[in-house]
C-alpha cells in the first residue's frame, strides 16, 4: 500500500462536492448528509445527535471503541446591523478574517434561498495617501443591491442571517488542492477514505470504529466535546490543519517549521497521549510514511482537547495536514499530505488491539 495511491476518482469527485458545499459552524446539516451518503457503504450504522455532529460505526457492539476524528464547519459571518440605505454590518461566526473580506463576493443564506453580496471597499482615489483605514470588524460591510432595509428585509435578509463565500475547488499545477473549508472538512474526508479502505481491504477490526465528523469546532471544539459523551471512546485520533509555516511573513522561530509536501504532523502536547503518539510514530517508520513533528503549548486548540479530557481520560492523538493560507478562501493542501494522513490513521489502526489502555503503568 505504501507505493499507492490512495484517492480514486470518485473519492476526489466527492471531495469537491462536499468541499463546494456550504457548512458554516451551527449549519453544518446539509455538508453532513452528503458525507453519511458517500459513508454508508463502509459502515454497519450511524450515529447522529441534536446538533449535528455524525458518526458512522464499525462493529457497534463491541465494547472497546477508538474514534477518528474530523470537524466539518467552516468559518463564516453572521448578519449583526442593516443601515437605513441597506448595507449590512456583519459579526464573526468562528475565526473569520476581515482583512480578506473587501471586495469578496458572499452568499447570504435566508429562507427564500441564497441572497449574493459583496464585500464593498472605497475606491483607492477616495482614500487618503499614507492615511488609510485598514479593514477591520467595524468598518466592512456587504452590499446586496438594496435601495434601503424595508428592501433588504424583502428579500429575506434579516438579522442573525449566515453568510458563506462562494469559493469552489480548484487543482493548482497537478497536486495542490485549493478551496476554503479545507479547514477543516478535509478531516472528515480523510476519516472517510480511512473507513472505505478497510472495507475494500477486507480489514476485521477487534474493536468498534467510531468514524466521527464534528460540529462546531471553529467555535470552540463544542461538537466533539458533545459526541464523546455519547460514544465513551477508549482511544480518540483526530486529525486536523496545521500551518504550512515557509510562507512569507511566518516567523518560524514562534510558529515552529511545519510544511505542505512534507508529510503529516504529528503533534507533542499535554493532551495528546505519549504512548500513543509513539505509536503513531513508530507506525510511520515501520511504513516509510514521511511525517513532521510540532509542539503546542498549553493545548493543541483541536478536538484533541475535548476526547482527551472527557470521560475520565481518553487516550487521544493529533495528526495534522500541512495547509497555507488558514481561514482564507484559498487554503491549500498537498495531495501526498492528504494521501498520508489517510495512510498513517490507516495503517495505525491495524496496530492496535482490543483492550489496550496505553497506561504508563502496565
Amino acid at each position: 500500500m505504501a507505493d499507492k495511491k490512495i484517492l480514486t476518482k470518485k473519492s476526489l469527485d466527492f471531495f469537491e462536492k462536499y468541499l463546494n458545499n456550504a457548512a458554516p459552524t451551527g449549519y453544518e446539516w446539509e455538508g453532513q448528509k452528503l458525507w453519511m451518503n458517500y459513508l454508508k457503504p463502509y459502515v454497519d450504522t450511524f450515529i447522529t445527535d441534536t446538533y449535528g455532529t455524525a458518526v458512522g460505526v464499525i462493529n457497534p457492539d463491541a465494547p472497546y471503541k477508538v474514534v477518528i476524528e474530523g470537524h466539518s464547519d467552516e468559518i463564516a459571518w453572521y448578519v449583526n446591523y442593516i443601515t437605513d440605505n441597506g448595507l449590512l454590518y456583519v459579526i464573526r461566526n468562528g475565526g473569520s478574517d476581515h482583512q480578506i473580506a473587501p471586495s469578496k463576493w458572499v452568499n447570504i443564506h435566508t429562507k427564500k434561498g441564497v441572497v449574493k453580496g459583496v464585500f464593498g471597499w472605497p475606491a483607492i482615489h477616495t482614500r487618503k495617501s499614507g492615511k488609510e483605514e485598514p479593514p477591520k470588524l467595524d468598518n466592512i460591510f456587504i452590499d446586496i443591491g438594496a435601495k434601503d432595509k424595508e428592501e433588504v428585509l424583502k428579500m429575506g435578509v434579516h438579522v442573525g442571517c449566515v453568510i458563506t463565500y462562494p469559493d469552489e475547488f480548484h487543482i493548482l499545477n497537478k497536486d495542490k488542492f485549493v478551496c476554503r473549508a479545507i479547514d477543516n472538512r478535509a478531516g472528515g474526508f480523510m476519516v472517510a477514505e480511512v473507513a472505505r479502505l478497510l472495507k475494500e481491504n477486507k480489514k476485521k477490526l477487534p474493536f468498534g470504529l467510531y468514524i466521527t465528523n464534528s460540529v462546531q469546532e471553529e467555535i470552540g471544539l463544542r461538537g466533539a466535546e458533545m459526541i464523546t459523551h455519547t460514544i465513551k471512546p477508549n482511544v480518540a485520533i483526530v486529525t486536523d490543519v496545521c500551518h504550512d509555516t515557509t510562507t512569507p511573513m511566518i516567523d518560524k522561530k514562534v510558529q515552529g517549521h511545519t510544511e505542505m509536501g512534507a508529510g503529516p504532523v504529528i503533534s507533542y502536547a499535554p493532551a495528546v497521549q505519549n504512548k500513543l503518539r509513539e505509536r503513531i510514530l513508530e507506525t510511520a517508520e515501520k511504513k516509510k510514511i514521511p511525517f513532521q513533528r510540532m509542539a503546542a503549548s498549553r493545548s493543541t486548540g483541536t478536538d484533541t482537547d475535548a476526547f482527551a479530557y472527557s470521560n475520565g481520560g481518553v487516550a487521544s492523538a493529533l495528526i495534522s495536514l500541512p495547509l497555507r493560507y488558514m481561514h482564507t478562501t484559498v487554503e491549500t493542501v498537498h495531495r501526498d499530505d492528504v494521501e498520508n494522513v489517510i495512510r498513517l490513521i490507516y495503517e495505525t489502526l491495524l496496530t492496535i488491539k482490543s483492550g489496550e489502555t496505553f497506561s504508563y503503568f502496565d
